[in-house]
């Protein structure tokens, strides 16, 4: 009886026809119950687990699927993320008034039954295993099922019926009312928006499925990475208070990391953690919401936890650990002669405050430590949580370039002394946690840095009275060989990209990062920001990035003659509604003359190529085209303002060649006659200023168009690139030469385009997210 109307159900299913309510279900099916899905990785439901489905889940699911801002909050790039299942509770969420319940994943629940107390709900079966039963009461199944039975329209841009902004509703139905939901929105199947699987993968999937969806972890780490576990793990927690403040600091700057040995051939990756216990045991990981906060415990010790999760473009921060870099940390923190009587507090206004919790520690060390990975501390705020959505980025400009200050010119004992001086002045907004009131607080802060500005300015315009030291010997060589000496910072309207080098064409501004700068940038955007946080967390630390900018542009405008730097400021922020009169005033404005000698009536562009000239031993060439590259590409970013209006912020382009393939990026760049505008953004848009950036290889984690383009067709790509005129001659291109999501070999090129960034991209490497590939 029950075999029979258990295929009877899955029929049901199959079709899209009405179930049963819920009292129905439990009843037919049994109350539900967590199911232990997890098995040895020798036995042959794991070897298939991972072998033969895992990686089907990956390139079909998880690329959408994959971290904070995937639909229902399901995340598929782990075993402990496809049990814990789904939830309407967004993450990203500037409104709300209250602090959120974080809800992240191996921290905050360990069970599935505490996820289940917290209200999310299961996408796999957990009602009375059978594999019938397994089917019909698995939302991934139903889901796979309705894409097969409603699949895509034949036509080339889906219509009205499919909504693919980031901010749509959530739909997260539970296996019982699955039936309605797909009775309501029939073309809602999995792969949501995109082609179904192939008769092949639906039928791995629903074999596994059917069988109880056993799953297994990736192979542990090797005897030689364990090996160096240890010791990394032995270095980080000694007991004096010198080594405890050094791993502090350590684990401050590289929570976000993912750290790999780089000696070890099929790399594990790792993450830099808080636990209750020493090493030798196992990691009880220490469950604060930042890596600021009081761990409650009277010993801290750092480990490197295993991260099994799927490697996501969008949040990796790729760290090469190996024996140069354990002497240089030995180098910077602990052979100095320095002492460290206490260790400092972790009350929020200590703790919040790098420049108090660090004072003891050498401002030399400190900031050639960030120095050294330049590139993976600014990934933080860019590829870290802060940075999600419209909002949290337009503090940025679309496209700029980062230089530093040399740490020999601006880490010397009278500069550590100025920071002392002046750290009260220093504080950041994450000392008030995260449920604030905004608009008392922000006028705090605000006061509080316009303080430290004019502070600042008073020691530049003493310390460069002698114009000949203001030169661009105060820029950071890289020591001759570290390519993070020069960095750009690429912004695409809701997700940004940092990379390596001098990329694209010159732009319209550029910071120049000294320590103390670079120290509050991180503890504002990273070690201090709570994604969960409030309206008044987030607002606080939006707004005080102005400051920032602010900061970094200033100190770049420096190196610029005297009788410019006002102007070419005024043109930076013009039409700007909110005032920055304060900080411009004669008290606060660096007035010495500049150093460093120009010829042309062009200082700003003349500066550019002196600093590309300084830097060049040191430039990353990772972006630039080579002799074997289709170098004419690089016309595209001559086309016209309005053609560039149809253009989207990211895409990719693969040229066959030979038995590979080449790849590059097109970058779209908004120009704006301000960023001072929080919620208005469009208002001060410079649509004509707008600029394209071509660059060799893959710049961005959310590609919105493939474009194929064979070798002999390379000219005809860039003319009809270049006479776009209207959205209609956009889509004709994209017929043409584009891999849109209906397209039915869309997962083939789709794999073709992972297999090509893992050539381009190597230990970088991560699935590329497809929430925002386009439907025009």
């Amino acid at each position: 009886m029950f075999n029979r109307f258990a295929l009877v159900c899955l029929i049901i299913t199959m079709t899209g026809c009405a179930l049963y309510g819920v009292t129905q279900f439990d009843t037919l099916y049994g109350e539900p119950a967590p199911q232990l899905r997890m098995t040895q990785s020798h036995d042959r439901e794991a070897i298939h687990y991972l072998d033969t489905v895992k990686p089907i889940i990956e390139s079909r699911c998880v690329v959408c699927h994959g971290c904070y801002d995937a639909p229902c909050q399901l995340k598929l790039s782990s075993p402990e993320g496809i049990d814990r299942g789904i939830t309407e509770e967004l993450v990203y969420d500037g409104a709300r008034l209250l602090a959120a319940t974080p809800q992240r994943l191996f921290l905050d629940a360990h069970t599935i039954e505490q996820w289940r107390e917290r209200g999310f709900k299961p996408v796999l079966n957990e009602h009375l295993q059978h594999p019938d039963v397994n089917l019909a009461a698995s939302v991934m199944h139903q889901s796979l099922v309705l894409k097969l039975a409603h699949p895509l329209p034949e036509q080339a841009v889906l219509g009205d019926e499919f909504d693919f902004s980031l901010d749509r509703n959530q739909s997260c139905p539970s296996a019982e009312g699955y039936q309605q939901f797909a009775q309501d929105n029939p073309l809602a199947g999995m792969p949501y928006g995109f082609p179904g699987l192939s008769q092949q993968e639906f039928s791995t999937l629903q074999a596994w499925l059917m069988d109880g969806a056993k799953m297994a972890q990736i192979n542990e780490p090797s005897v030689l990475e364990s090996e160096q576990v240890a010791r990394w793990e032995a270095f980080l927690n000694q007991s004096s208070n010198k080594h405890q403040l050094m791993a502090r600091y350590i684990y401050e700057h590289w929570f976000l990391a993912h750290i790999y040995f780089d000696a070890q051939p099929n790399r594990s990756f790792f993450k830099l953690v808080r636990s209750k216990t020493p090493p030798g045991q196992p990691i009880e990981q220490i469950n604060t919401l930042r890596p600021i906060d009081d761990p409650k415990v009277s010993r801290v010790y750092y480990r490197l936890r295993h991260d099994k999760s799927t490697v996501l473009a969008k949040t990796h921060l790729p760290l090469a650990l190996n024996d140069s870099k354990l002497a240089r940390i030995y180098q910077q923190f602990l052979a100095p002669d320095y002492q460290v009587a206490s260790l400092p507090s972790y009350r929020p206004e200590i703790s919040a405050n790098p420049f108090k919790v660090y004072e003891a520690i050498p401002t030399s060390a400190k900031y050639q430590f960030m120095l050294d990975e330049a590139q993976l501390v600014i990934m933080g705020f860019i590829k870290g949580p802060v940075c999600r959505g419209q909002v949290a980025l337009n503090v940025i400009n679309d496209h700029f370039w980062v230089f530093f200050v040399d740490p020999d010119k601006s880490s010397k004992a009278d500069i550590g002394q100025f920071l002392a001086k002046n750290q009260d002045v220093l504080t950041l907004p994450a000392q008030d946690q995260s449920a604030v009131l905004p608009v008392a607080s922000w006028f705090k802060y605000a006061q509080a840095q316009l303080k430290y500005f004019s502070a600042k300015m008073d020691l530049m315009n003493t310390v460069f009275e002698d114009t000949s030291k203001l030169n661009l010997d105060l820029i950071w060589q890289g020591e001759g060989h570290n390519h993070n000496a020069a960095l750009t910072i690429f912004r695409h309207f809701d997700s940004a990209t940092v990379t390596k080098g001098l990329v694209g064409q010159p732009p319209k501004t550029a910071w120049v990062i000294d320590y103390a700068l670079f120290e509050r940038i991180h503890y504002l955007l990273v070690a201090g920001f709570d994604v969960y946080g409030n309206v008044g967390h987030q607002l606080n630390t939006r707004l005080y990035m102005d400051f920032l900018r602010i900061e970094g542009e200033q100190n770049f405008l420096a190196l610029l003659p005297a009788n410019v730097r006002e102007r070419t400021h005024q043109y930076w922020y013009r039409n700007a509604t909110l005032s920055f009169n304060e900080y411009m005033q004669d008290k606060n404005r660096f007035i010495q003359e500049s150093g460093v000698a120009y010829q042309t009536d062009d200082p700003q562009t003349e500066l550019y190529t002196k600093l590309k000239q300084h830097l060049k031993p040191v430039l990353s060439q990772t972006h630039e085209f080579t002799q074997d590259d289709f170098s004419q590409l690089r016309a595209l970013e001559q086309v016209s303002s309005h053609s560039m209006s149809h253009l989207p912020q990211v895409s990719f382009i693969l040229i066959p060649d030979n038995d590979s393939h080449r790849a590059y990026s097109i970058i779209k760049n908004n120009a704006h006659f301000n960023i001072t505008s929080l919620l208005n953004e469009a208002s001060q848009r410079a649509y004509a200023e707008d600029t394209l950036t071509v660059a060799r290889g893959f710049i961005g984690d959310y590609p919105a168009v493939i474009w194929y383009v064979g070798p002999n067709e390379v000219s005809s790509f860039i003319s009809q690139f270049k006479n776009i005129k209207t959205l209609a001659d956009y889509q004709v291109l994209k017929s043409r030469f584009a891999i849109r999501r209906t397209d039915p070999d869309f997962w083939k090129y789709s794999d073709l385009l992972h297999d090509v960034a893992k050539q381009y991209t190597g230990d970088a490497f991560g699935l590329f997210d497809y929430n925002r590939f386009e439907n025009r």
